[in-house]
């Protein structure tokens, strides 16, 4: 146990009784599907994975500095969207320029967000509820209900989603799959190595000391939103190469699966403490979750309460189990510190 303290922190034990918590969800939805230890079903859930994986690494950002970002369905909508209708309406585009169309899009509408909520001092909340219905309102408006089909769209933005990045005796790892891992590694170097992410911790633990410190509250906060939007871009992109056909449907609903990947993941819903990978865990859970209930031909209704109580479930966890995990570690570093090593003397009091 006290080995246990030492080398691994109360988050960490909340990502590997994640990670073991996802063994188990497959190792049961083994046990009731047929051929469900495929690579078909691997693909699938890792198509899904990617999506949620992408969004919910911006929305980690925006959570770790308490706030809360629910416009990023509306975003990928509409970059998935109007990225594919540019695409379709000019097949020759370089593919880096189509993404980059995309990132640029989703920044800009989370620099709608940040200014709301950082300039004007909107609750994220309500900021972000708004927007979610204003970008979902222009996408309906402007699209005249019309459909990006897959036969208007180039032959790579079509075979995308077959590419591999890796393929091992039928294994398989897809190229969108790893976009998505590439922004997991970026970020959470970033967010541990970099001063911006001690940053994003201390306005989280405590923004009113955090600006008596001097750090640039409203510009991080502004900027965590601009990374969130143009992350969902980039996964409006994702979205668009996976599906090919989209409508002004694309990404409804979205938040709440990004929501409890972020909270199922560990990241702390009152900000101040989480990490980009536990995100990632969690994304990977819902993905098994979601495309095992639909093997299983469960009602999307079913699928979006489970997603529910999973957010119910990881808030409590969060305010219960952790707590208790960080006072035990608590109490085992005072410990340490007031038995010195065998062989060394105490100071005399």
């Amino acid at each position: 146990m006290k080995w246990l303290q030492r080398h691994v922190r109360p988050e960490q034990v909340r990502e590997l009784s994640l990670l073991l918590l996802i063994i188990v969800a497959v190792l049961f939805f083994g046990s009731l599907i047929d051929n469900y230890y495929s690579a078909r079903t691997f693909n699938r859930i890792a198509s899904s994975v990617a999506v949620i994986a992408i969004v919910a690494v911006g929305q980690t950002l925006v959570v770790l500095t308490r706030n809360i970002d629910l416009s990023v369905g509306s975003i990928v909508g509409c970059t998935a969207y109007f990225v594919g209708t540019l695409i379709a309406n000019n097949n020759g585009m370089h593919p880096l320029v189509a993404v980059l169309i995309a990132v640029g899009m989703g920044a800009l509408m989370g620099a709608v967000n940040g200014l709301l909520v950082a300039a004007a001092g909107i609750p994220s909340i309500i900021v972000t509820l708004g927007t979610l219905a204003i970008f979902r309102g222009m996408l309906v408006d402007l699209s005249g209900a019309k459909t990006v089909t897959t036969d208007s769209l180039p032959p790579w933005l079509v075979d995308l989603p077959r590419l591999n990045f890796i393929a091992i005796d039928g294994f398989e790892i897809r190229a969108l799959f790893m976009i998505a891992v590439a922004m997991v590694i970026i970020f959470h170097l970033a967010t541990n190595y970099l001063s911006i992410g001690r940053r994003l911790y201390a306005i989280g633990s405590n923004p009113d000391a955090a600006t008596l410190i001097g750090l640039p509250t409203r510009r991080m906060i502004f900027l965590v939103f601009v990374l969130s939007g143009a992350l969902a871009g980039l996964a409006g992109f994702v979205t668009l190469a996976r599906f090919g056909n989209i409508t002004v449907e694309a990404g409804r609903g979205l938040e709440l699966a990004v929501v409890a990947a972020v909270v199922v993941g560990g990241v702390n819903i009152f900000g101040g403490s989480g990490t980009v990978v536990g995100a990632l865990l969690g994304a990977v859970m819902i993905g098994v979750i979601e495309q095992s209930l639909f093997r299983l031909q469960i009602s999307e209704f079913w699928r979006d309460a489970l997603l529910g109580l999973l957010i119910l479930l990881a808030v409590a966890s969060d305010a219960v189990i952790l707590q208790r995990l960080r006072a035990l570690w608590a109490r085992g570093e005072l410990k340490r510190i007031a038995d010195p090593p065998p062989g060394t003397k105490r100071a005399p009091s």
